[in-house]
């Protein structure tokens, strides 16, 4: 006959019941809003821009342009105006609807020098809105964007909202021989990117 060894069983200390279920629910609710955070990121790449820039339109502070350009004074500026011929020095940060970066001015070093004229139509439009010192965002309808094509080898989808952050700090008037580098109008390139 074979002798068992009976292992002594020590009753679960006072309160380690209640922090076992504690951190199970942290758990269970840090899965919760991880998943719902990566639901609502598909959702809103899955909403047609002009539903998503129709309910945007309804925000405290956003003002809608005729041509569909929505634009958030954060800071406003107080020097001087862009015009489509001048050169500016800008800091941007450009996401996709879901939030997601996909190309800001800190990724290359700092500040960016821009031919207005040399960007896609929503930048155009939305620099000469902003005096020198001013922060605005900017969302962009994709006509006024990349369109169809997207840009960027896939990194900005077609018929994709765009939303910018940018910062005016200087304005410099066209100098001859001045290349477009930076956010080409609808070629694909992206500010930093080279340009046309």
């Amino acid at each position: 006959m074979s002798e068992v060894t009976a292992v002594p069983l020590r009753p679960i200390a006072k309160g380690s019941l209640a922090k076992l279920w504690i951190g199970i629910a942290v758990v269970a609710a840090a899965a919760v809003g991880g998943a719902w955070v990566a639901t609502s990121k598909q959702v809103a790449m899955a909403t047609p821009p002009a539903e998503w820039l129709a309910k945007n339109a309804h925000r405290s502070g956003v003002v809608t342009t005729p041509s569909g350009l929505q634009y958030e004074i954060i800071t406003p500026g107080h020097g001087p105006r862009a015009t489509s011929s001048d050169i500016v020095v800008v800091d941007y940060d450009g996401k996709l609807a879901n939030g997601e970066t996909f190309d800001a001015s800190s990724r290359h070093g700092g500040p960016a020098t821009l031919p207005v004229s040399g960007l896609i139509p929503g930048w155009v439009e939305g620099l000469q809105l902003m005096n020198t010192g001013a922060h605005y965002r900017f969302w962009i309808p994709p006509d006024l964007g990349y369109g169809p094509n997207g840009a960027g080898d896939g990194v900005i989808p077609p018929n994709a909202l765009l939303v910018f952050d940018v910062t005016l700090h200087a304005i410099a008037p066209a100098q001859q021989g001045m290349g477009l580098g930076g956010m080409g109008s609808m070629d694909g390139a992206m500010p930093g990117h080279g340009g046309m």
